[in-house]
């Protein structure tokens, strides 16, 4: 049984937990959240882009709560803990816990800094406990496509590749993006990191956007320039206005005449265009957050070091993003 000490019940805390609620050989023992109500088990006055629309209540009978996650990690009980804290105080936390012998699982982005950024990718370099960010896109079953069949060839050569991620801005600390970092480091570097992970680090980038609602850059449009590859392009932001609804796609355009295109508000999400025919992709009928819980789950249990997603590729992920942030800005 791994057992999981989860730090951090907003939204993605809500959302990791239920994950861990469908899998066998893992449970959730311990919970810390600064919010008192929260770990007496009143979930009311949540959020999300996503989600299953679960009732706001939590059993927390039979768990150790408190809030202060220091007192969390002290508990021996604990093998691996989950962090899903706004992002400066990510750090901090990781490094207390491999010092306390936990594993950590870590919500995106690993850090508010480049540097910060780097600093866990060097402990997790030497460390031997498992430093896993939660780089949820690389699991969702229709983006693993993507990447297997761009390393396959199986529909020859990328000749571009459109990635696109919109909401309206979050509630609460995400709005402010002395805390968040705006939507280029909270929301973009989803696509950000997923561009790195089919094609490796860019050349160079090219940003245009502007400063929202959080007072940092929260929309914004790059082309990821490569030799190999004519067109790589992202855009994101939550700059919209409300209700506008979440949006995420990617489009990919094969030298072969085959298009790649996913959308997720569609009830086929990923249609492959290809010799005159529309074919809907059949895949695991499972969210990136799922897959990448289980995951973690397996790497712990097996104590083996995370593959799929490190934190030098999550690092690498926030240094492109701060280019970004450098191209909008000189522009400004």
């Amino acid at each position: 049984m791994v057992r999981i000490g989860l730090i951090g019940l907003g939204f993605m805390g809500q959302t990791h937990l239920s994950c861990y609620e469908k899998l066998t050989g893992v449970r959730v023992i311990s919970i810390a959240d600064e919010n008192p109500k929260r770990c007496a088990g009143d979930l009311s006055g949540g959020w999300g882009n996503l989600g299953d629309g679960s009732p706001p209540l939590l059993d927390v009978s039979g768990m150790f709560t408190t809030t202060d996650w220091r007192e969390l990690l002290a508990r021996p009980e604990v093998d691996a803990v989950d962090i899903c804290v706004p992002t400066p105080f990510h750090r901090q936390i990781i490094e207390a816990a491999v010092s306390a012998g936990k594993h950590v699982l870590c919500e995106k982005p690993l850090a508010h800094t480049a540097e910060d950024a780097q600093a866990i990718a060097s402990l997790a370099s030497r460390s031997k406990t498992i430093i896993m960010p939660a780089m949820c896109m690389r699991f969702w079953p229709q983006w693993a496509w993507l990447k297997q069949v761009i390393d396959d060839g199986r529909y020859g050569k990328v000749r571009s590749a459109a990635f696109l991620r919109q909401g309206s801005v979050p509630p609460g600390w995400y709005r402010d993006g002395k805390m968040s970092g705006g939507a280029i480091l909270d929301l973009h570097i989803h696509d950000t990191d997923f561009i790195c992970h089919l094609f490796g680090k860019p050349n160079s980038v090219t940003s245009n956007g502007y400063t929202g609602p959080t007072g940092e850059i929260d929309h914004v449009n790059t082309r990821y320039h490569y030799d190999h590859i004519p067109m790589v392009i992202a855009d994101g932001g939550w700059a919209f206005a409300e209700p506008y609804p979440f949006r995420m796609r990617y489009t990919a355009q094969f030298d072969s005449g085959t298009t790649a295109d996913f959308d997720l508000a569609r009830p086929d999400p990923l249609i492959v265009y290809r010799n005159g025919t529309a074919e809907p992709i059949p895949c695991e009928p499972v969210d990136g957050w799922f897959a990448e819980i289980r995951y973690f789950v397996e790497c712990v249990r097996d104590n083996r070091q995370p593959t799929r997603v490190t934190a030098a590729e999550a690092a690498l992920a926030i240094d492109v993003v701060m280019h970004e942030k450098e191209s909008v800005l000189r522009k400004q």
